[in-house]
């Protein structure tokens, strides 16, 4: 999850976990996940949420709380509407020492909620973490056992889910008149895949960014993460790689891991929007070939923006 990565200071970070059923309540595992759902994982025993249902959590337990991996507590069961599978979902976070019960870090001030998570679809393979999310309501409040053996450290991720929100599954908006006659044509099937007529376009040594689509969403900066499906293409029309062919969505991490024609050219552009970038090799893999990618070559993307977290 986006927001306990930048949290955590142990280790290994988790997901969220199951639900419980009472509004102020020690922590005793009681869940409407079913047992399948978290197998493999155990339940951390002796600690209450205070707080009201909703509301930054105030722990308590017995100090030290002695913690494992792979161990979570149900605190709160929400008030609101059962996340749906495929949902994504928007949670608060705070780290909290298990040896003091000193809050190390918290978005709760912030309110830069965490919305790195989807829940699993019926048949996906997730893991038990996110598995159990489908079971849980928003409003709840759940924790996760973090140990650090390495540094003798021990934490409680607490999580509360607060809102859901369903993807978009291809661009959706206003296509955009008067796009160059120079450039690619870009059809899209009724599921949104584009497909490509190169047109004779013979590439450019700058980057080209032109919306086919544009969405009404929020826009993409420097620190989103962006949801997307996408195509890429060799300028001789040979298709090198395809997210709609594999049915899967790719998170891309604006601040970098991707090439930087793709940095710069979503940059701005809004949820819902797709768009046709045309990315030279000083801005893709230059002289260096990569897979079906031979060195030196220019890039044609498509690229459907789906969501943003």
């Amino acid at each position: 999850m986006r927001a306990v990565a930048a949290m955590c200071v142990a280790a290994t970070c988790f997901a969220f976990a199951a639900c419980g059923n009472s509004n102020t309540s020690e922590s005793t595992g009681n869940s409407s996940a079913s047992s399948s759902a978290t197998s493999g994982l155990t339940k951390i025993e002796g600690v209450k949420d205070t707080a009201k249902v909703g509301e930054k959590p105030v722990l308590e337990f017995k100090k030290p709380l002695e913690i494992s991996n792979n161990s979570y507590a149900v605190l709160q069961e929400g008030d609101g509407a059962v996340v749906e599978p495929g949902n994504r979902v928007c949670a608060q976070g705070m780290m909290v020492d298990t040896k003091t019960g000193d809050v190390k870090s918290s978005t709760w001030e912030s309110n830069q909620m965490d919305c790195s998570l989807v829940a699993a679809k019926p048949g996906e393979a997730k893991t038990s973490y996110m598995t159990v999310i489908n079971g849980l309501k928003l409003n709840s409040t759940v924790a996760f056992g973090i140990n650090d053996s390495s540094s003798n450290s021990s934490y409680l991720m607490v999580m509360t889910l607060k809102k859901q929100s369903k993807d978009l599954t291809k661009a959706e908006g206003t296509k955009v008149k008067n796009i160059p006659s120079n450039l690619p044509k870009v059809t899209n099937a009724a599921d949104g895949k584009p497909s490509i007529d190169m047109n004779g376009y013979k590439g450019s040594d700058k980057l080209v960014v032109q919306p086919l689509i544009e969405g009404n969403g929020d826009k993409l900066e420097s620190n989103s993460y962006a949801v997307v499906k996408y195509t890429g293409w060799l300028l001789d029309g040979k298709q090198f790689d395809s997210s709609w062919d594999r049915n899967s969505t790719f998170d891309v991490n604006m601040q970098g891991g991707v090439i930087e024609g793709w940095l710069q050219g979503l940059k701005g552009q809004k949820v819902g929007s797709e768009v046709l970038l045309v990315i030279p090799p000083s801005l893709g893999y230059g002289d260096k070939a990569q897979g079906e990618i031979p060195a030196n070559s220019t890039l044609v993307f498509v690229v459907d923006i789906l969501a943003k977290y």
